[in-house]
């Protein structure tokens, strides 16, 4: 029986190794203008959901208040006068309170605003509200301004977390029966809508649920453009299209910040991010379905036309003969595949432990990246510009972070991508305020890192797990991730308790990572295991599974 399986496995081996769809792929040429113009409306497609998908920073976000004291505005406006530390008691960051103020004495001195105007051993709520910035977000709409309401702006992230992860479950379903184009076009467009009604919430409650619908409406989306994407081009220009995808994830967090800093207005913000996602429903007869999404319906005519456009496109030619041979190769490929299920990668030691670790280290990845990102818009007094220079620091990290791993292997590109992200939060603790650019700098190196860690844990992840359930496990390890995501929006509160804890508490889980990263087997130059077998020797024996 052993015989017979492991003659199984090389006949599987050599089938796999001959991809019919590559080759044509590579019989086409390079990058034509049908495969460029569907690249770029799948970058746009990216660029709009990142933007809608993070715009709750903004729109969520926390303004700097004071009281407001009559007497002294008339004389002496301004959120920093000379009179304010007379009249508002400051905490432990030197800022002024936001919801109370001295009491006021009715006396003379009262009109001049100095310290004797007011008793200082009493303090009174705020009637009214000095902003700093004419900023109108949801704090200042639902009068969300006070500490004990800080938590319901943190809850606003969340929801949106907790709604991309029940639509994960969702859209893996309707992705696999109505294609990677439908969940991607129809859920942004629909996202789209949401978000322009989410403008008209009468109540904080309202903006809450309409956040999570269009969370689980819109979180298959970049999957799907991913893969798309990807599938689009030969083997050799997929690493460049990932990339492609990713920078575009990027700029859509660069555009929610332009916006919101030109705007600064909730309703202005969903109106001009929400309302352009709607029209992308216009790009189904310009963007191409998924070959491979056609050929595992059983569907054989639209993947031909499809490779006809880009041959024409490019000057090219295509056999009939290697066409037709597409629908034969993959029937046999899904004859030869060996059935598994989950259960049975449990029950290996190696791939169960290996699973707890990639799950660990993906809660790691998304609770630094998604936490840094939020924390960000604290660095300085201009938040949208800080939250634009960590959104651009991800953009070399992508393009980076897959060259390296190609060179000194995937471990240990990932323990130095979190042990760059460990020491910059642990470094950061310690620089003063006031160095400003120092903060920034030492901040998007931990960026810098994170996000390397995060398309690095894909890759490894990607290579770990044999064939017949590598997209199942990268789906749960997604999914587990998810807790990092949900966790991260509650960062804020955390520097509410103690100013360096999120920067301690980053430090920490990175550190931790970084170890741990260093205990997967190294995938570099490895050939993708197919079976439970050839995955547990992945790192044992680097002559048995070279390419």
């Amino acid at each position: 029986m052993d015989r017979e399986k492991n003659e199984r496995d090389e006949l599987l081996q050599k089938k796999m190794d001959y991809d019919v769809l590559d080759k044509i792929l590579d019989g086409i040429g390079n990058l034509g203008s049908e495969q460029v113009k569907a690249i770029f409306l799948v970058g746009v497609c990216m660029v709009l959901y990142s933007a809608t998908h993070v715009a709750y920073v903004f729109t969520a976000m926390d303004l700097d208040v004071r009281c407001l004291v009559p007497q002294c505005e008339e004389s002496s406006p301004g959120y920093n006068s000379w009179w304010v530390s007379n009249a508002i008691p400051f905490d432990s960051d030197d800022n002024p309170e936001r919801c109370s103020m001295y009491l006021p004495l009715n006396s003379s001195s009262a009109s001049n605003c100095t310290a004797n105007a007011f008793d200082r051993n009493h303090t009174v709520k705020c009637s009214s509200y000095f902003f700093k910035n004419d900023e109108h977000y949801l704090g200042r709409e639902f009068n969300l301004l006070c500490s004990d309401n800080k938590w319901k702006l943190t809850l606003v992230g969340t929801l949106n977390t907790i709604g991309m992860f029940f639509g994960l479950l969702i859209t893996g379903v309707i992705s696999d029966k109505y294609g990677r184009k439908f969940v991607l076009l129809v859920g942004i467009s629909t996202c789209g809508v949401v978000g322009v009604i989410k403008a008209f919430s009468p109540t904080f409650e309202w903006f809450c649920f309409f956040e999570f619908l269009e969370a689980v409406l819109a979180a298959g989306s970049y999957g799907c453009g991913f893969i798309l994407g990807v599938e689009l081009v030969t083997p050799k220009l997929r690493v460049l299209t990932g990339c492609i995808s990713c920078c575009c994830y990027a700029l859509g967090e660069v555009l929610i910040a332009a916006v919101s800093w030109a705007v600064m207005d909730w309703r202005m913000i969903l109106y001009l991010v929400y309302g352009p996602s709607i029209l992308v429903i216009f790009m189904w007869w310009s963007i191409p379905e998924s070959i491979r999404w056609y050929l595992s319906k059983g569907r054989i005519e639209e993947p031909k036309r499809i490779l006809r456009s880009f041959a024409e496109a490019n000057g090219k030619q295509i056999s009939e003969e290697s066409l037709d041979k597409l629908k034969l190769i993959l029937k046999e490929q899904q004859e030869l595949h060996e059935s598994v299920t989950f259960v049975d990668l449990l029950k290996s030691t190696p791939l169960f432990l290996r699973f707890l670790n990639c799950s660990f280290c993906w809660i790691t990845c998304a609770f630094l990246f998604y936490g840094m990102t939020l924390n960000s818009v604290t660095l300085s007094s201009n938040s949208y510009l800080d939250f634009i220079y960590i959104s651009l620091t991800e953009i070399p990290a992508y393009c980076s972070a897959v060259f390296i791993a190609d060179r000194i292997g995937r471990r240990y590109s990932m323990a130095l991508s979190y042990g760059l992200t460990a020491v910059s939060c642990f470094a950061f603790i310690f620089v003063s305020k006031d160095i400003v650019w120092l903060r920034i700098i030492i901040y998007c190196m931990g960026k810098f890192g994170a996000t390397s860690a995060f398309i690095l844990i894909y890759v490894v992840a990607s290579e770990i797990f044999p064939t017949s359930l590598r997209h199942t496990m990268m789906g749960v390890c997604s999914m587990v991730g998810r807790f990092g995501s949900v966790a991260s929006p509650q960062i804020p509160l955390l520097g509410d308790i103690w100013k360096p804890l999120p920067l301690l508490l980053f430090t920490s889980l990175a550190a931790v990572s970084a170890f741990t990263s260093l205990f997967f087997p190294e995938t570099l130059n490895m050939k993708l295991p197919d079976t439970i077998k050839e995955a547990e020797r992945i790192g044992k024996n680097s002559t048995d599974n070279n390419k």
